[in-house]
C-alpha cells in the first residue's frame, strides 16, 4: 500500500499554488458564514445544544477534506442526519441532556466505525446499486417531519414529547386558540426576510439575515410580552474532548441505528461528490470518500461533534465560490472558529422561534421538487421506491425507512438484471457474408436459419439471471425444435458458478439432442473466468470462438445436412 493511498491529501497538497490558495480562502470565508446559522438549526433539529451543530462544522469538514477523494464535497451536520440522530436517541434519553449528548457521541462513533469498515473492504461500488430516489423520498419525508417537529416553537402551542407525527398534527389542531401571536410573527418575518435576501441578492447570507431580523423584532416585541424563549449564549470556545460510552449495552443498543446512519450518510456523500464532480471533471473514488467519512465520524466523537456527511448546499456553493482543492474546506472550519470565538455571546438575543422559521426554510428546501415531478411521471418502479420511502419516513422508524428504501431499490435492480433483454441475430444480407454482421431481427426483417439460433445476452449471466435465460433457451428448443444455439456474448460482463453450472446442463440436453450450446466472442475477462472454473472444459473447447465467421463455419458441420438440402433460406455462405 502506497503513502499517498493511506494520505490521500498528499496527491491534492502538489496542486496547490498562491492562486488556489486564494480561491479556496475565499470559498471558505463564504462557507462558515453559511454555515453558522445551519449548524445551530441542524443541531437543534438533532436535539442537541446549538453549539454541537458548530462543532461539527469545525471538526468534520477538516477531516473528510483530508481523507477523502472530492476536491469541492463540504462535509459537516446535515438536515437528514440530524434528524435520524434524533429519532435514534430520542427513544432512550431526553433530548439535551447529557446522557442525550453521549449516546449521540457513540452513534457517530459507530457509524463512522461501519462507514470506515465498508472503505476498507472496498465496497464502495455498493453505493451504486441504490437508487439517489430512496434520498429523495427520504429527505422530502424528512421535511415534514423537521417542519412538523418546528410548529411547537413557532406557535407556542404544548406539545408532548415524542409524539408520532399525526399526533402532533393532532395536538397541533387542537391547540388552535392557544396559539402565541408574537412567535408565530417572529417565525413569519424571520422566514420572508431570508426568502426575500435569497432573491433580491442571492450571494448575501440570507438565513443569517433573517436570524438577525427574527432577533432584532423579539427584542422589539418584549415590551408586549415575557413569553419569547430564547436559544441562549452559546459557550466561545474551542470543540471541548469529548468520550463515547463503549459499554458493550450502548454499543449494542445503538449499533442498528448506527448503521442506518452509516448507509444514508455514505448515500449522501458520494451523490453529493459525484454531482459535483461532473461539473468539475474530477474522477471521484467512492471507496476514499467511504473512508474520509468514516475517519471524519470517528474523530468527530472525540470533539463532541455529532454525525455528519456531505452537504448538497454547502459543497455546491463551494464550487460555485471558485474552490480549487480540499483546503477550502479547511479554511471554511477554521473561519468558523474565528467567528464563533467573536459572535458566540450574541446567541442568547436569538429566539427559537426565529430558528424554527429558518428551519422552516431549510426543511422546504430540502424538497427536490423537480425530480419527484420527473420521477412520478416517467418512471414506476423509481416512483415505487420514492413513495415506499417517503411514506414510511413518515409513519414508521426513521432507521426502518433508510433500510425499507434502500432494500426496495436493491430489489428493483435484481429484478431488471435477471431479466436481461435476450435479442435473437441473423445474418446482415448487405454486409456481405465475409463479414459475418450479426443484426438484431427485431430492427430488420431478416431470415433465420431454420437449424441454428442465434441470441445475444446483454446482461451478465448469473444467479439472478439464469432463471430467465435458462426458459429462453427451452423455449428455442421446445416451441421452434432448433437444437444448435450460438450465444453472442459481447454483452455478457460476467458468468457466475450458477450461471455456469446452468449452462454446462444446458449444453448437455442438448447434445443429447444432436445439438450444443456455442458462444462467440466473450470478453477476456468473461473468458479468463470461464477458463480458471473449468466451465470451457465442462462445455468443450470446440464450443468457443473468436470470430463470428469460424463459428458458423465449425456449426455448419454439425447441422442436418438433409435439412440443409430442402432450406430455403440459405443464409450462410456454407449453405
Amino acid at each position: 500500500m502506497s503513502l499517498e493511498s493511506l494520505f490521500p491529501f498528499l496527491v491534492w497538497f502538489k496542486l496547490v499554488t498562491k492562486e488556489s490558495i486564494k480561491a479556496d480562502l475565499i470559498a471558505g470565508l463564504t462557507g462558515a458564514v453559511i454555515v453558522l446559522p445551519q449548524g445551530v438549526a441542524f443541531a437543534t433539529i438533532a436535539g442537541l445544544p446549538p453549539e454541537y451543530g458548530l462543532y461539527t462544522a469545525m471538526v468534520t469538514p477538516v477531516i473528510a477534506a483530508l481523507f477523502g477523494s472530492s476536491f469541492h464535497l463540504v462535509s459537516g451536520p446535515t438536515t437528514a442526519i440530524s434528524i435520524v440522530v434524533f429519532s435514534s436517541i430520542s427513544h432512550h434519553a431526553t433530548p439535551g441532556t447529557p446522557e442525550f449528548i453521549s449516546l449521540a457521541l457513540t452513534l457517530t462513533f459507530l457509524a463512522g466505525v461501519y462507514q470506515l469498515a465498508f472503505g476498507l473492504a472496498r465496497l464502495g461500488a455498493l453505493v451504486n446499486f441504490v437508487s439517489h430516489t430512496v434520498v429523495i423520498g427520504f429527505t422530502a419525508g424528512a421535511a415534514i417531519l423537521i417542519a412538523t417537529s418546528q410548529m411547537k416553537h413557532i406557535t407556542g402551542i404544548l406539545i408532548p414529547k415524542g409524539e408520532s407525527f399525526l399526533d402532533t398534527w393532532g395536538y397541533l389542531l387542537g391547540g388552535i386558540s392557544t396559539i402565541n401571536i408574537y412567535l408565530v410573527l417572529i417565525a413569519l418575518v424571520t422566514l420572508l426576510t431570508a426568502i426575500t435576501i435569497k432573491k433580491l441578492a442571492p450571494k448575501l447570507p440570507n438565513l443569517l439575515i433573517g436570524m438577525v431580523v427574527g432577533s432584532v423584532l423579539a427584542l422589539l416585541l418584549k415590551n408586549y410580552t415575557s413569553d419569547i424563549p430564547l436559544i441562549g449564549e452559546i459557550p466561545a470556545h474551542l470543540p471541548p474532548l469529548s468520550m463515547p460510552d463503549f459499554s458493550m449495552e450502548t454499543i449494542r443498543m445503538l449499533a442498528p441505528e448506527a448503521f442506518a446512519i452509516a448507509l444514508l450518510g455514505l448515500i449522501e456523500a458520494v451523490s453529493i461528490s459525484r454531482a459535483v464532480a461532473t461539473k468539475s471533471d474530477q474522477r471521484i473514488d467512492s471507496n476514499q470518500e467511504f473512508i474520509g467519512q468514516g475517519v471524519s465520524n470517528i474523530v468527530g466523537s472525540f470533539f463532541s461533534s455529532y454525525a455528519g456527511s456531505g452537504s448538497f448546499t454547502r459543497s455546491g456553493i463551494n464550487f460555485e465560490a471558485g474552490a480549487k482543492t480540499p483546503l477550502s474546506a479547511i479554511f471554511a472550519a477554521i473561519s468558523l472558529v474565528i467567528i464563533v470565538l467573536l459572535i458566540a455571546p450574541l446567541t442568547a438575543y436569538l429566539p427559537i422561534a426565529a430558528m424554527g422559521g429558518v428551519i422552516l426554510l431549510v426543511a422546504y428546501n430540502l424538497i427536490d421538487f423537480h425530480h419527484i415531478k420527473q420521477t412520478l411521471s416517467f418512471s414506476k418502479s423509481e416512483s415505487a421506491i420514492l413513495l415506499t420511502t417517503f411514506f414510511a419516513t413518515l409513519f414508521l422508524e426513521l432507521e426502518f425507512a433508510i433500510y425499507l428504501g434502500v432494500l426496495l431499490s436493491l430489489v428493483l435492480f435484481l429484478a431488471k438484471t435477471s431479466t436481461p433483454n435476450i435479442p435473437v441475430l441473423s445474418i446482415d444480407d448487405d454486409s456481405g457474408n465475409t463479414h459475418r454482421k450479426f443484426i438484431n431481427i427485431s430492427n430488420r426483417d431478416l431470415q433465420e436459419c431454420p437449424q441454428l439460433k442465434i441470441i445475444r445476452i446483454d446482461m451478465s449471466i448469473y444467479f439472478g439471471s439464469i432463471n430467465h435465460i435458462q426458459k429462453c433457451i427451452a423455449d428455442i428448443v421446445e416451441k421452434e425444435n432448433i437444437y444448435h444455439i450460438l450465444i453472442e456474448g459481447s454483452g455478457i460482463n460476467f458468468i457466475d458458478l450458477a450461471g455456469s453450472e446452468v449452462l454446462v446442463a444446458e449444453n448437455k440436453r442438448l447434445l443429447r439432442l444432436n445439438g450444443g450450446l456455442y458462444f462467440v466472442g466473450l470478453k477476456p475477462n468473461v473468458y479468463e473466468f470461464a477458463a480458471k472454473s473449468h466451465f470451457i472444459k465442462q462445455i468443450g473447447n470446440e464450443h468457443f470462438f473468436d470470430t463470428k465467421t469460424k463459428a458458423i463455419r465449425k456449426i455448419y458441420q454439425h447441422l442436418d445436412k438433409k435439412g440443409c438440402a430442402n432450406c430455403q433460406a440459405k443464409i450462410f455462405e456454407e449453405c
